[in-house]
Parts: C-alpha cells; sequence; structure tokens
C-alpha cells in the first residue's frame, strides 16, 4: 500500500469555525477534514490529517514523515512566519511539501507576507479557503506521480 500524505495543521487551526470566521471561514477543522479525505479518495490518496499547537509535535510528525509518508502538505498557521525548526524538518525529511494558507496572506498585515516555511516547499497555495487543501493534494498526486519511488 502506498504512504499516505501527511496533512499537518498548526496553531489554532483547532478553531476554525470559531476564529475569526471573516477571515478564516465558518467551516470547522473536522470538515476540513471530510473535505480533504473524499478529495483525496478520488485522486487514489491516503491521507493522515493532524492538528497540533505545539511546535515540537508539529517537528516530530515531519520527522516521522520522512520514513512514513510520501509527501506532506502544512498549514502551519503562525509558525509560518517564525519557525526555523519546521523549516529545517521539512528540509531533512526530503519529501515533497505543499505549504498552504485559508487565507491570502498577502491581503493582511506584512509580517504575515514573510514565510519560513515555503524554502522548503514545492510550492505554496492561499486564500481559496478550504479548497486550498484539495487543490494541494491535486498537486501533491501530480508531483508523485512524476517521482520514481525511493525510500521502501
Amino acid at each position: 500500500m502506498a504512504k499516505p500524505v501527511y496533512v499537518l495543521n498548526g496553531p489554532n487551526l483547532n478553531m476554525l469555525g470559531l476564529r475569526e470566521p471573516s477571515i478564516y471561514g465558518a467551516e470547522t477543522l473536522a470538515g476540513v477534514q471530510r473535505r480533504t479525505e473524499a478529495r483525496a479518495e478520488l485522486l487514489g490518496l491516503e491521507v493522515d490529517f493532524r492538528q497540533s499547537n505545539v511546535e515540537g509535535e508539529l517537528v516530530t510528525w515531519i520527522q516521522q514523515a520522512r520514513e512514513a509518508a510520501s509527501g506532506i502538505i502544512l498549514n502551519a498557521g503562525a509558525y509560518t512566519h517564525t519557525s526555523l525548526a519546521l523549516l529545517d524538518a521539512l528540509n531533512a525529511a526530503e519529501l515533497p511539501a505543499i505549504e498552504v494558507h485559508l487565507s491570502n496572506v498577502f491581503r493582511r498585515e506584512s509580517f504575515r507576507h514573510h514565510s519560513f516555511i515555503s524554502l522548503g516547499a514545492r510550492g505554496v497555495i492561499c486564500g481559496f479557503g478550504p479548497k486550498v487543501y484539495e487543490l494541494a493534494l491535486e498537486a501533491m498526486a501530480e508531483i508523485l506521480g512524476q517521482q520514481p519511488a525511493t525510500r521502501a
């Protein structure tokens, strides 16, 4: 069986549907997970969907992904703009990674315009609400279809 794509979510994403719905929308993280899993199934992918408010836990999951996953989709939340640890973990994982954000970070405060995570990602998808996860899965399916199998 193929390895899953890790879909990792950072701080405050567990508050979706409650936190600033004018920015992040009304859909809960559970709804985003259902949507993501349904799209993955249509693409022939399996996902391992997780959320943590703890930076170190996200680092650990990215490290685990090196052997256990085929790729990473990461919404690092506010850690996007601060975390060298997540960038280092992404680089060490040596897997295709896609950065996602529900909001268009470039239409927001200037401190959100810089991402450390982007340096370790194949691409960035932002501004389309929960649809960013589906778009990232489509891109990941294409990336994985072009890559020769590596580690067993």
